[in-house]
């Protein structure tokens, strides 16, 4: 869905190879930081990445031990278009890195009245199904469904694959032009309200604003476009998971010529008028410019130098994150039936586990949740006769986890799982680790442990996000998910490509852009 222009631009800038000469140090190994890369070494960078873990990817990363392959973040593989997108740019197609397998039906869900469906792979049935709850709702999905194609056009074409994470981006005629009829500003909550009275049809076109970081009160309606991309793009799994696509993605790197070092921790980044130098224990690079795929607060706090910080401490503290997560990451002896590859458990009334994300944090007492099962489509993934078993749940970011609350709500999901799915997992378990709101801040520098980053409420959308250029060093930049365009691993290829495209246009021989005003 690019448009003809953004083509041109990146055909011709690709052609004139803008950044011959410059050199670039990328800070953080996972999508962002790995995207970035690959654009700029495309664009002629001398690019080294420095990675403070063993393993590239982030917080999408694998335990690999006894047979076993889980995911230990992102295990959705959705807006497979801006995977071929992105390899597409070097000529590439995401199969010669990985293989997919379009999943159907998409996912299994469990209500807590004892109610089971499955969402099938074909936009038609989903209808039918919808029509089973209510009548009239068929035709009511399908407008639903019209409309979030449309609002899938604007925001990704308009707000997504066009970097808009500056005002003066948005002041654009053709933006107005492209977003007219498609609601932008409601809440969700409201906006889902005009098509369905069901409950559970209601959450059925907002679970995936747990993706976004999100509760249905305070996530903009032009997030109704997570339905385009459910329904209607379809949802895949990556042989070997989506550490395979981190795998593939640092594969390509490495074709394009970038420098990955991991093992490599980043101590300071100090800005100079000649660019960044990059702190390590194992000496200083002094590149031309720095990408910061390491969050911006964890920048902000710890690697730029004292009074040059970015935003300060209350802004932070003011922000709406994404919710944390208690994770299990299982390995299981037997079969599992009948939980799907994707299964959601969902009370029917889901606004008392929002309300302990969002507004009286805590631990839910009556949880939602999401189990992935990847070994129920690839054997790969777990040893014969087990089953390698992810489950999610939601919870608000920054509270206590400490051992004893950690191993309560542990036995209490396993028994609501049990209860609720007719699964028990609890003695046939071989393989048991777990990650809360004490890991995402320790390993990551997560601010108060979000696994996410920054919740996509109103007011941290687009340009209301931390901007992709740093306002306190002039070649330093940002990419990940707490800038635009946001939370996801196809945003956060997206924010890499923003993120290089903005060195290239401030660093481009002959005006060395923002370099030559300090010579």
């Amino acid at each position: 869905m690019l448009g003809s222009t953004d083509a041109v631009r990146r055909t011709h800038r690709r052609d004139e190879r803008p950044l011959a000469d410059r050199t670039v140090t990328v800070v953080g190994g996972g999508f962002g930081g790995l995207s970035a890369a690959c654009y700029l070494a495309a664009d002629g960078a001398d690019v080294t990445l420095l990675e403070r873990h063993e393993d590239l990817g982030g917080v999408a990363g694998r335990i690999e031990t006894d047979g076993f392959r889980i995911d230990t973040g992102p295990s959705w593989y959705l807006m497979a278009d801006t995977f071929e997108r992105f390899f597409g740019h070097f000529d590439r197609r995401p199969e010669e890195y990985y293989e997919l397998e379009r999943l159907d039906p998409h996912y299994r869900i469990f209500w807590k009245d004892g109610d089971r469906l499955n969402v099938p792979d074909d936009p038609e049935a989903v209808a039918e199904l919808f029509e089973s709850y209510e009548s009239g709702a068929a035709d009511a999905f399908r407008s639903y469904l019209e409309e979030a194609e449309r609002a899938y056009e604007v925001g990704v074409e308009e707000f997504v694959y066009r970097d808009r994470s500056r005002f003066r981006d948005c002041l654009d005629p053709r933006l107005a032009r492209a977003a007219r009829g498609v609601t932008l500003l409601d809440s969700m909550q409201d906006h889902v309200a005009d098509y369905f009275e069901h409950p559970k049809l209601r959450q059925l076109v907002q679970y995936t604003l747990v993706f976004l970081g999100g509760a249905p009160h305070n996530t903009p309606a032009i997030y109704t476009l997570m339905s385009h991309v459910d329904y209607n793009l379809g949802v895949y799994h990556p042989t070997g998971g989506i550490a395979s696509v981190v795998d593939g993605v640092a594969e390509l790197a490495g074709e394009l010529g970038v420098d990955v070092q991991t093992g490599r921790a980043v101590t300071g980044l100090d800005p100079t008028p000649w660019g960044v130098d990059v702190r390590t224990e194992r000496g200083t690079l002094n590149p031309n410019a720095a990408v910061a795929n390491a969050n911006p607060a964890h920048v902000d706090r710890d690697l730029l130098p004292e009074g040059t910080r970015e935003y300060g401490e209350g802004y932070w503290e003011d922000r709406t994150y994404a919710p944390s997560a208690f994770l299990m990451y299982l390995g299981v002896e037997g079969d599992v039936e009948p939980l799907e590859h994707h299964t959601l458990v969902l009370p029917t009334d889901w606004d008392d586990h929002f309300e302990t994300i969002f507004e009286d944090p805590g631990w839910p007492e009556d949880p939602a949740y999401y189990i992935n099962v990847p070994s129920r489509t690839d054997p790969t993934m777990a040893p014969a006769g087990h089953e390698a078993v992810v489950v999610l749940v939601p919870i608000a970011p920054g509270i206590a986890d400490d051992g004893p609350a950690r191993e309560r709500f542990r036995r209490k999901v396993l028994d609501d799982v049990a209860e609720h799915t007719g699964v028990d997992l609890a003695d046939r378990i071989v393989l048991e680790r777990t990650a809360c709101v004490s890991e995402f801040g320790e390993r990551f520098g997560a601010p108060q442990g979000t696994a996410l980053g920054l919740a996509h409420t109103l007011s941290q959308t687009g340009p209301l996000r931390p901007s992709i250029r740093s306002s306190v060093a002039d070649s330093l930049y940002y990419t990940g998910s707490y800038t635009s365009p946001g939370i996801g691993v196809p945003m956060c290829l997206v924010s890499g490509e923003h993120a290089a495209a903005a060195v290239a246009d401030d660093e481009t021989p002959g005006t060395l852009g923002r370099l030559s005003e300090l010579v």
